[in-house]
């Protein structure tokens, strides 16, 4: 296979020639494309015909390869770092798949591995996922996007395997304690009626943090796609980390919308259809009942920029603050 794919750049604003020759050591598409296929035929018995496309992020690198006329993606690193914690996310996807989750599980390997290492890079392959990225727009498959947060939720609490994955040394994002020192910080391009609510409404919950379980880390359309109004991929748990469901629940409920540029937030609305999908299938106890208004106004602080708003973050969280305090008061 000599076809030259189309390589861009996922989010930097760099040229994708030079990093495909500066990160990951090749001259050419065509060269990274002819390495692809040699690692597909000669590792996992695949016969590939084409490459179309290969998207560059930091150090990883992914490529749409067709194979005996079905679609596959590559997805490699270059950063050894990342490599053992990217064969434990091949074996988490794997178990998770295995338990009926819509999630693009790896193919195995000839070897049977699900993650290899080869030519100083770490290599998984996967089929493409049908679907469409999710619409948030569809309040329906919004709630269902929800229900399907709260079931991976279920399972990655009782992950065999959780110990693959090191606990970090700072707290979890949606912790009392984390917010307590971001509240510290400077604030001053922020809405200033929302960040006294926020303070009054951390000096009102408990110091004891909802329990912390594996979570995806980046639940959002970008990692949703969806066909004939069911969820049929969970993609990209690369980001996974310790964090309460809470948390979780209230980060993405904000960022639902977002998918690779103009990260704007989205309505109230899907920010409720969201919550009662995922109750649908795991009610919140009281205390995660009360951090839920406190985190969902956290991350939309978190949101708005020092500089230009082009995607009205700030006016979006006043709105929010202003409809806490009405709840409140009533």
């Amino acid at each position: 296979m000599t076809l030259e794919p189309a390589v861009e750049m996922l989010w930097e604003d760099a040229d994708p020639a030079v990093v495909l020759a500066e990160r990951f050591s090749f001259d050419s598409a065509g060269a990274a494309a002819n390495w692809v296929a040699g690692a597909l035929s000669s590792r996992y018995s695949l016969a590939p015909d084409a490459c179309d496309r290969i998207i560059l992020s930091d150090g990883n690198a992914l490529a749409w390869v067709t194979c005996d006329g079905e679609p596959f993606i590559a997805k490699w690193s270059v950063v050894p770092d990342r490599f053992a914690r990217l064969a434990a996310t091949a074996r988490l996807t794997t178990w998770l798949g295995d338990r009926g989750h819509p999630v693009s599980a790896p193919v195995a390997a000839l070897d049977g591995r699900t993650q290899l290492e080869l030519d100083g890079i770490s290599l998984s392959v996967q089929r493409v996922a049908p679907g469409q990225h999710l619409d948030v727009g569809d309040l329906q498959l919004v709630r269902e996007a929800g229900a399907t947060l709260a079931r991976l939720h279920a399972d990655l609490a009782a992950y065999p395997g959780a110990a693959d994955f090191p606990r970090p040394r700072t707290p979890a994002l949606s912790s009392k304690e984390s917010i307590e020192a971001w509240a510290a910080g400077d604030l001053q391009h922020l809405p200033a009626d929302a960040v006294r609510l926020l303070v009054r409404m951390l000096a009102n919950v408990s110091d004891a943090q909802p329990p912390a379980h594996l979570v995806h880390g980046d639940y959002r359309s970008a990692n949703i796609l969806t066909r004939d109004g069911e969820i049929t991929a969970v993609l990209d748990f690369e980001e996974l980390r310790f964090d309460s469901p809470v948390g979780e629940l209230a980060r993405s409920a904000l960022m639902l919308g977002t998918l690779f540029h103009g990260w704007g937030p989205v309505s109230p609305a899907v920010h409720r259809a969201f919550k009662d999908g995922y109750e649908d299938v795991r009610a919140l106890s009281e205390d995660e009942s009360r951090w839920w208004p406190l985190l969902t106004l956290w991350w939309s602080l978190l949101m708005v920029p020092a500089g230009d708003d082009p995607t009205g973050w700030g006016a979006a969280t006043d709105e929010m603050a202003r409809r806490l305090t009405r709840d409140t008061e009533c």
